[in-house]
């Protein structure tokens, strides 16, 4: 299986950046990450673009988190800590762009790809789409109070927890009543609507949008706690590594609460 890549490209002040790993359904390897924040950089040099997309290839997934072989390296607590002050990073990178962002999800926006999808400023999403963020239920480990921020002002507390806790995904109907998917569009219909939206977004007063962008998400942001006591017991645990390993050879993890 491939290691994935991200394509950036541009055509008339409108950029689209597309994760490319389908036979994994997008899932991030590490040179995937960096290849988004480079990404994310060359956006910032240039000038001529107003609005920007993210999705994933195939059709099947948005992102579907982390490509959890990644974690066979983790040794220790602290490897869990680096990794989320890590993803927070490519996440905050996206998040930042001071320009529109749209993230076109056909199918499953897991983990990662969650907050991936919530550092943009709009989602547009096909009766399909999935959102969720079960590690309840497969691999015991948490996420970064930053991205739990992010979430949580998608979908509010309730929803949030029946993810986090209970291991749901919430339906794309679901997440456009709650006001986190912006609007529903057939497969067929996903290009032409996210066009049309990227032109619309491509005519309206840059500064304008950027300091309403940067307005909502220092408000979002604003003194987050740390979580890093719970981050370092999750991925210290013997939990975590029986998830990991269970996920890897599917199977279901028998939890023990050490």
């Amino acid at each position: 299986m491939s290691n994935g890549n991200v394509r950036l490209s541009i055509n008339n002040g409108i950029a689209s950046i597309l994760i490319d790993r389908p036979e994994a359904r997008n899932a991030m390897t590490w040179s995937m990450y960096d290849a988004l924040a480079a990404a994310c950089d060359a956006l910032l040099e240039d000038p001529s673009v107003r609005v920007a997309t993210l999705r994933g290839a195939g059709g099947q997934a948005f992102v579907a988190g982390t490509d959890i072989e990644q974690f066979r390296e983790f040794e220790e607590e602290d490897d869990g800590v680096r990794y989320e002050h890590a993803v927070e990073s490519y996440v905050a990178k996206l998040e930042a762009l001071p320009l529109p962002t749209i993230a076109i999800i056909d199918g499953y926006a897991i983990g990662g790809g969650l907050a991936l999808a919530a550092a943009c400023d709009f989602r547009i999403a096909t009766p399909d789409a999935r959102f969720g963020a079960p590690i309840a239920r497969t691999l015991g480990n948490c996420l970064s109070t930053a991205n739990v921020a992010r979430i949580l002002a998608g979908f509010g507390a309730d929803r949030v927890a029946r993810m986090l806790m209970l291991a749901e995904n919430i339906t794309a109907d679901e997440a456009k009543a709650c006001g986190f998917v912006y609007e529903i569009v057939a497969a067929d219909q996903l290009d032409a609507r996210a066009g049309e939206l990227c032109e619309k977004l491509a005519a309206h007063a840059p500064l304008t949008m950027k300091a309403a962008k940067e307005t909502i998400r220092r408000i979002i942001a604003e003194a987050p706690p740390s979580n890093e006591d719970l981050i370092r017991e999750c991925y210290g645990s013997r939990d975590f590594r029986i998830g990991m390993e269970a996920f890897l050879d599917k199977k279901k993890p028998v939890w023990t609460g050490t």
